[in-house]
């Protein structure tokens, strides 16, 4: 599988964009909050013939940590649409996790720059408890993934160890999963650390769980729009990110909405497994009806 690494003017520098395939079709796919492009490689594999998939390291993340603040799901949104508008042609435009809810807001913003939506277990407003600080609630939800941004490793083993005991990940370690974590690993030997920008991740996560932009969004749809959802969550046990009460409310909400509960699956391998990654191709290579 051909993977080509090329960068993307945007403010303040540029964006690393990894591609995989050469067709005249093209996917632009989006990555989570504490991810990286290297989370779309398994997807990639299971695209057909014919087909583009295209995954930006988003600003404060991989090869574009170096990019500057501000950040925050509005900084994304201009950056995808950089992305796709070097693409050109419309492209199926993709999202996992809080990379769903960026490319809501992009398809939203710009919907003439993308063909249609699929968003991967995000982009549904995530109910927050009153009185409690959306920080707080996101480091409950992922405290694992952001503890990782403030730890050091002394040798690249050592963080291919951390990810091979992840309660999400033991049991469905492939070669993809393998990339991603070295993908995201830099420094030296003795305090090597994870590539994102911990200060991308506090304004993120507050976009993440505001409710009124992403409503508004999925009631402008116009389009079939599959939303993939995993039935377990980020530490790979029940429930998924997005629960089957709030998937059906959203449902009867927004008529384009087409829910597919994706079985075996948690937050994490809905990309990385084969079986999750077969389904989210063929998400975005079928036009919803």
């Amino acid at each position: 599988m051909q993977l080509r690494l090329f960068d993307v003017p945007v403010d303040g520098g540029e964006l690393r964009v990894l591609q995989w395939g050469t067709g005249r079709r093209v996917a632009v796919a989006v990555h989570g909050i504490t991810a990286s492009a290297m989370s779309w490689q398994a997807v990639a594999r299971q695209m057909p013939p014919g087909w583009t998939l295209a995954a930006p390291d988003l600003r404060g993340r991989g090869f574009s940590a170096h990019l500057p603040g501000p950040y925050g799901l509005e900084r994304h949104v201009a950056d995808v649409t950089a992305v796709l508008r070097h693409f050109g042609g419309r492209p199926v435009l993709a999202g996992h996790s809080m990379g769903a809810y960026v490319a809501l807001l992009t398809r939203d913003a710009h919907p003439n720059l993308s063909r249609r939506l699929v968003m991967v277990d995000g982009g549904l407003p995530l109910p927050v408890p009153d009185g409690l600080d959306p920080e707080v609630a996101l480091e409950a939800a992922i405290g694992p993934a952001i503890a990782r941004l403030r730890q050091t490793f002394p040798s690249t083993e050592a963080y291919l160890d951390f990810w091979r005991v992840h309660p999400a990940l033991a049991g469905h370690w492939t070669a993809d999963v393998e990339a991603y974590a070295r993908y995201d690993l830099t420094g030296e030997a003795g305090s090597m650390r994870s590539r994102v920008a911990e200060a991308a991740v506090s304004p993120d996560s507050r976009d993440v769980l505001t409710d009124k932009p992403f409503a508004d969004a999925l009631g402008r749809l116009t389009q079939p729009t599959p939303l993939l959802t995993a039935p377990a969550g980020f530490l790979g046990e029940p429930p998924g990110l997005l629960p089957p009460d709030l998937v059906a409310m959203w449902a009867e909400r927004v008529p384009q909405l087409r829910p597919q509960l994706v079985p075996g699956v948690n937050h994490y391998t809905i990309l990385f497994g084969p079986p999750g990654a077969a389904a989210v191709a063929r998400a975005i290579t079928t036009v919803a009806t």
